[in-house]
């Protein structure tokens, strides 16, 4: 096992491409993607603004949603159709409209509309533009309300517009930001797709350098199913035990993100989590002939990944085809586990379910990487065998055609 363990070590620091996977990718890119969404809101979105009403408190809605720091008024249209080219522009990114009877309605102590438009191509955009609407809305209600209102103090007015106090108090996330919300799913997507590609590509670069394209070489230190999956995952778990402190531990601390895990909840979530992976990431890479091939399975499933992982898609709006297909990943219950350890405060006992379904992902595929491994030495035994006999047929023909008839 020991020899296993050492050449695989060997194979990672020496071989460029597993280099960049293990070491460059966890180093790099999580800071790359924390430093991009690092201001966590975005501010002064512009937003073209339709004004049919054309009334003092038209004009009012519009100072104030103006004022705030998230959007500014960048443009006065006469219409949705000419504000539209805007948007197509990018030199705004929301209308927001007022019908003619905007005051009136008001003024009559009917139900006034104001409709916003929204760029969905980006969130963020569009929460702002929202958000700030709404805000102005509430406020210019409850002015309205309190100025109708039959209140003999000021107390009764507040009791009018607020018949029930509340607070609103943002937990786990306090700035609100995109960064504090999606990064900590995503720190556990790079270990885990990193480590798969990694794996991949050194299964490759194992057939690319066999004689006859087989994974195990024929030799007397590979004669053993355990002592291969337990020298080869050794090797993995020992690098990436150091890139996941890392990139879950180092870069939320450089960014000053949310961060609550105890680390013995945290060591608790991340053994199972980084041996699931790996036997997983062995078991498939049975199907990698060439070392391009790892690129094609894996890359493109970052994306579906991170939304199976029920962070950004809730889970119970998963249909349950998908969640089935998401249990079969570690990335699902390693994502939601860290959330909850890291963002939310949990311990280990609050994600026992996560923390059960990592161990048993770690059982299954290590059973079911010794079966992979066991055929592939099979098929290199018998690969061996079919060409040494081949060689001697070839001889015994040569001897037989140099002898003289």
């Amino acid at each position: 096992m020991s020899h296993i363990w050492a050449y695989e070590m060997k194979n990672t620091v020496k071989d460029e491409g597993v280099l960049i996977f293990f070491i460059l990718v966890p180093l790099l890119y999580p800071i790359l993607y924390a430093w991009l969404y690092n201001n966590e809101t975005v501010h002064e979105v512009p937003v073209a603004v339709v004004d049919h009403s054309h009334s003092q408190l038209s004009r009012k809605f519009i100072r104030q949603f103006d004022a705030s720091p998230n959007v500014k008024v960048a443009a006065y249209s006469n219409s949705i159709e000419e504000a539209k080219p805007l948007i197509g522009k990018q030199e705004a990114r929301g209308i927001i409209y007022f019908p003619s009877d905007f005051a009136s309605n008001l003024n009559t102590g009917k139900q006034a509309h104001v409709s916003i438009y929204c760029d969905m191509s980006i969130m963020l955009y569009y929460k702002a533009i929202y958000q700030t609407a709404t805000e102005i809305s509430l406020g210019m209600g409850e002015q309205i309300q309190k100025k109708g209102g039959m209140g003999m103090t000021e107390r009764d007015d507040e009791i009018t517009i607020q018949p029930l106090a509340y607070e609103d108090v943002p937990i786990f996330n306090p700035s609100g930001g995109y960064a504090a919300f999606i990064l900590p799913g995503v720190l556990i997507l790079i270990l885990h797709q990193t480590l798969l590609l990694g794996i991949g590509m050194a299964a490759g670069t194992a057939r690319e350098n066999n004689r006859y394209r087989d994974l195990v070489p024929v030799s007397r230190h590979y004669n053993g199913v355990f002592r291969i999956v337990l020298g080869k995952s050794l090797c993995y778990f020992m690098v990436y035990a150091v890139m996941g402190a890392f990139v879950t531990l180092c870069i939320p601390r450089m960014f000053n993100l949310v961060q609550l895990v105890q680390m013995d909840d945290y060591i608790g979530l991340m053994v199972p989590f980084l041996l699931s992976t790996i036997f997983f990431g062995m078991m498939i890479s049975c199907v990698v002939r060439y070392r391009e091939n790892v690129m094609l399975i894996i890359v493109f499933t970052s994306v579906p990944l991170l939304f199976l992982s029920g962070i950004s898609w809730p889970q119970s709006n998963i249909p349950g085809a998908w969640r089935a297909i998401a249990a079969l990943f570690p990335s699902t219950f390693g994502i939601r586990g860290f959330v909850r350890l890291n963002t939310m405060g949990a311990t280990l006992a609050d994600i026992r379910f996560e923390y059960q379904a990592l161990w048993i992902q770690t059982t299954i595929y290590f059973f079911a990487t010794c079966a992979v491994y066991r055929y592939q030495i099979i098929q290199a035994r018998l690969h061996a065998t079919e060409s040494a006999r081949k060689m001697k047929e070839k001889i015994m023909k040569a001897k037989a055609s140099s002898e003289p008839a």
